[in-house]
């Protein structure tokens, strides 16, 4: 439990950080936006095998999801299951809502490599539509990261990554969710 809560304490503090993406047009939100993925959920995947290389070979999985929320609200958490052919894997998706500018931060801890956080994407929701951004690099190269969230009112909520290359003027999918009430 210490490990979970410097891990909190890490992301509420990061999540006052300025906008890495300097230029985008960022949502905002409140801290119930995440309110429909409170609950456990079956999950299926569809991955992309190769990124930013032209591939349209895409790899399909199960998965289940449970997500919590904490810090009354500010914060959530999901205990991801990703069943991959190589072999299954968990991962947990974290969150912090900061209040003063009304943006989520969304780290990723892989539990392939449990002592790295990956780059936090950052943003809120417009119309039931979550979009988050992030600056990284793929294979030694400046890429944006942008998740983004859709059909969060349906009871069957959709998830997918896409990546950048030229600073947003295109994007790749290259990750999708679609969640079903397990």
């Amino acid at each position: 439990m210490d490990q979970l809560r410097r891990l909190l304490l890490y992301a509420l503090a990061a999540s006052a950080l300025p906008n890495p993406v300097q230029g985008q047009t960022m949502h905002t939100g409140s801290p119930e936006d995440f309110d429909f993925l409170v609950g456990d959920w079956r999950v299926a995947h569809e991955r992309l095998n190769g990124r930013l290389v032209g591939s349209d070979d895409w790899q399909h999985f199960a998965g289940t999801c449970a997500m919590r929320k904490l810090m009354g609200g500010l914060g959530n958490v999901d205990d991801n299951v990703l069943e991959i052919p190589t072999g299954a894997y968990r991962a947990v998706g974290l969150r912090s809502f900061n209040p003063q500018t009304r943006q989520w931060a969304i780290w990723w801890l892989d539990g392939r490599d449990p002592h790295t956080l990956q780059t936090p994407v950052r943003g809120g929701f417009e119309n039931g539509v979550g979009a988050f951004i992030a600056e990284e690099t793929l294979n030694g190269r400046p890429i944006l990261v942008r998740f983004q969230w859709s059909e969060t009112h349906t009871g069957a909520p959709r998830w997918e990554q896409a990546f950048s290359p030229d600073n947003g003027a295109s994007w790749e999918i290259n990750w999708r969710m679609q969640f079903t009430r397990a």
